[in-house]
């Protein structure tokens, strides 16, 4: 060892030897109060005191090991160093539980060390689970004696957004009915072949063919896949020939009459389904009352 190290730890050697008799200073002090019970800890924080016991024995060891090599001994296997190895990984995984109780152990520390809390104090305002129950119990209890009493009536509820239709007068529904009548007349197939017709663009060739019609066309192509697959033939009826035959006149017969559905562009109004129905009914029944008193005119 050169000069310039002897010297170094001489001087270290001192400065601890000064400050082991501060901490043996501090430690009696401290150990006498204990034992006089002026440090009551009973209704202490219970991790602090974890905290402090685990760094207590963490120093310890440390001392020991420290010791050991002042002393020249071997250290190798020594059972503290798994000491100082275990009581380290718990203080390690103990510090995120330490930061999420700082709030608590600083406002612990200060009412303890003032005597009490300020109004001013930041710390103070904090939530209370406590208010928090009873105030769900006593909405629990609330909801239901009003589910007891509440009556029938459908009510909706006051926080979803409802449209509301009450200033809409029978002219407004009116004009809706006809604005709908009107784009369901605009898409028909009347209209669409008077656009086809004068329109100068292409002409898109297509078929068309109604429910009935489709129906009938794709039994027609199972009956014809099981025959292939099954390498025989069913015999046309003449049932079948002749519903297949209605079917294929009823889908044009259908187009030829179908003008209803642009009466919305042509009279202004919507179709009312029902009212042909209803004038037919009433002109039957004068009908027959005007014959009942012909009747007895004559007689």
């Amino acid at each position: 060892m050169s000069t310039e190290e002897i010297t170094e730890a001489v001087n270290l050697l001192s400065a601890v030897e000064s400050q082991t008799q501060d901490v043996t200073k501090l430690v009696d002090h401290l150990l006498k109060k204990a034992t006089e019970n002026e440090y009551n800890t009973s209704k202490g924080i219970s991790f602090l005191e974890l905290k402090y016991q685990l760094l207590l024995s963490y120093l310890m060891n440390l001392t020991y090991i420290s010791l050991q090599k002042s002393q020249g001994s071997s250290i190798q296997d020594d059972p503290a160093i798994d000491r100082l190895i275990e009581i380290r990984t718990v203080l390690e995984k103990m510090r995120p539980i330490d930061k999420k109780l700082k709030y608590q152990v600083d406002k612990v520390v200060r009412t303890a060390a003032s005597g009490g809390t300020d109004s001013s104090d930041p710390l103070r305002y904090r939530a209370n689970p406590e208010n928090l129950i009873s105030k769900l119990d006593d909405e629990s209890e609330s909801e239901s004696e009003g589910e007891e009493k509440k009556s029938k009536i459908y009510h909706p509820p006051k926080l979803t957004a409802m449209h509301y239709e009450g200033d809409e007068t029978e002219m407004d529904k009116d004009q809706k009915v006809l604005e709908r009548a009107k784009k369901r007349a605009l898409s028909t197939s009347m209209l669409r072949e008077l656009r086809e017709e004068f329109s100068e663009g292409p002409t898109e060739i297509r078929e068309t063919t109604s429910t009935q019609r489709s129906r009938a066309e794709r039994k027609l192509r199972e009956r014809t896949h099981y025959e292939e697959e099954n390498f025989m033939r069913f015999s046309v009826s003449k049932k079948d020939k002749n519903e297949m035959k209605r079917v294929a006149g009823l889908s044009s017969l259908n187009n030829l009459t179908h003008f209803d559905d642009i009466s919305a562009l042509t009279e202004g109004r919507a179709p009312q389904a029902g009212g042909s129905s209803k004038k037919r009914k009433h002109g039957g029944k004068g009908k027959k009352g005007k014959k009942g008193f012909k009747k007895k005119r004559i007689h």
